[in-house]
């Protein structure tokens, strides 16, 4: 007991003369290590971003009375094959189709920046056969088409191709019936060579004239797509 008195006596002692002397008692501390691992995360950012943006397509429907399968079908075989989908119309919000079904409207029509995407699709339906000479879609279409990005339109909405002025010399369907060939003549007028098919593809132009060439509509833009 007495042992360690004297040695706890000598310590404090000699830590006294060493402050007295002006010497850091920290120097007698042990010294942390650095570390060796990083703290700086890798920006992956950019390339996530830029990940996206080669998979993304552009959907355009109505805002009422889109048609179902001219929407829910490609949109299906195209995000099975790993494509995000946007969806814009005449303004932001809840787009109505033909069946009851809704497609959220993600995108305003001011808010598309072409690079972000690939592919505009324009879906068709009783509603779009009101959108017909909506400027802002005649836009749209021309300026994917003019930047060299696929265009797509089923049903009535080939007729938004034609009069955007992209359908010149080129080959391509629309809806019709045997008591309504009106499309038809518009496509015509505005120099289409009208082809009576399910889908047509003239270059990055895809045109399909209705719900039943849906699925095939969907699969040739997801091919186009993969060229």
């Amino acid at each position: 007991m007495k042992g360690r008195f004297i040695y706890s006596a000598v310590l404090i002692i000699v830590a006294l003369g060493l402050v007295l002397w002006g010497v850091p008692l920290t120097l007698f501390t042990p010294k942390k290590v650095p570390s060796t691992t990083s703290t700086t995360q890798p920006d992956v950012d950019d390339e996530l971003t830029n990940i996206t943006m080669e998979k993304k397509i552009l959907m355009v429907v109505a805002l009422k009375d889109f048609r179902h399968e001219e929407y829910f079908i490609p949109k299906e075989i195209l995000e099975k094959a790993d494509f995000s989908i946007d969806t814009t119309s005449t303004e932001k919000g809840i787009a109505v189709g033909s069946q009851g079904d809704e497609a959220i409207i993600h995108i305003g029509l001011d808010e598309i920046n072409l690079e972000n995407y690939k592919a505009v699709i324009f879906c068709g339906g009783s509603g779009m056969a009101n959108e017909l000479d909506n400027q802002n879609f005649h836009k749209l279409a021309k300026d994917f088409y003019e930047n060299n990005k696929i265009v797509a339109a089923i049903c009535v909405a080939p007729v938004i191709l034609a009069k955007a002025g992209i359908l010149e010399d080129k080959k391509a369907t629309v809806w019709s019936s045997a008591l309504d060939q009106s499309l038809i003549k518009d496509l015509e007028e505005n120099g289409a060579t009208y082809e009576d098919s399910p889908v047509v593809m003239d270059n990055k132009i895809i045109t399909a004239n209705g719900p039943d060439a849906a699925e095939e509509f969907g699969k040739a833009i997801k091919e186009l797509l993969s060229n």
